[in-house]
């Protein structure tokens, strides 16, 4: 539930999770921010979460959209401005939230924007043009995750397999929201990992360069060896405290003295 308080926060978070995942795969954000003292809302997306991934079958892009923009809503009921956390395919429901709550939105925290993904069938890459043909023949998908530190995963990030008509429904989210990008002018922390093997390492500085954010107010913060699963895996404890830096930034808090500490920094 969002908010502990009747009045209304200046602030808010909206933390959104990707495709195929549970909760679990980001719930280690939400302790920290609730801390801080403001509303956090995370929502299940339509087909996720479910005893199978037969939940999944038939669940279009929009209802994911459509999710997020209710978790919106009623966070607006509690918060003035609201900072959304998007992780993967939630980065990608982010920009469209972006484009549809200007001036309630503050800033955009996108952890392993899945713009551009490691798969060949995917947007932007060799055999998409392929992919409803394999769908239609292929219904189920296998998934699997890779950790650099699997004796710190202690929770179930995603289903195991997926629908592979849901695979079509998020390939084509990405390219719906592909041309939003542009338009985008939000403050912007990237948060990526160098060892993806789920979204490319370039998505990062695709979403970087497309955005019309200025310069200084976006950034790249590079993991060095974590995998998909960033709230999960061995650099979980960085991006945890990466993300609340910037949070305290943007709500005009310092963790130790109450001022304004966070500067953005861009990592190459």
């Amino acid at each position: 539930m969002a908010g502990q308080h009747n009045e209304r926060k200046s602030y808010g978070v909206l933390i959104l999770h990707g495709f195929t995942a549970t909760l679990d795969s980001v719930v280690a954000l939400c302790a920290p921010l609730r801390e801080l003292g403001i509303p956090v809302i995370m929502p299940l997306l339509a087909g996720h979460g479910a005893s199978s991934p037969e939940a999944l079958r038939g669940v279009g892009w929009e209802a994911w959209l459509a999710d997020a923009d209710k978790a919106m809503q009623n966070l607006m009921r509690d918060a003035e401005r609201v900072i959304v956390i998007g992780h993967s395919m939630g980065a990608i429901l982010s920009f469209n939230l972006a484009i549809r709550y200007q001036g309630r939105i503050d800033s955009l925290i996108l952890a392993a924007p899945a713009i551009k993904l490691v798969s060949v069938f995917a947007p932007g890459r060799p055999l998409h043009f392929v992919a409803p043909f394999v769908s239609r023949i292929i219904k189920n998908w296998g998934l699997h995750s890779l950790y650099s530190g699997p004796q710190s995963v202690t929770t179930i990030p995603h289903y195991t397999w997926v629908p592979t008509d849901a695979i079509i429904s998020c390939f084509d989210l990405i390219k719906h929201t592909q041309p939003l990008l542009g338009l985008v002018t939000l403050p912007i922390l990237i948060l990526h990992c160098r060892q993806e093997k789920t979204v490319l390492p370039e998505s990062a500085m695709i979403v970087y360069n497309m955005v019309a954010t200025e310069p200084s107010a976006k950034s790249i913060v590079w993991l060095e060896d974590s995998g998909h699963q960033i709230f999960c895996d061995c650099e979980k404890e960085k991006a945890i405290r990466t993300i609340i830096d910037y949070v305290l930034g943007r709500i005009g808090r310092n963790r130790n003295n109450g001022e304004t500490a966070y500067r953005s920094q861009s990592y190459d």
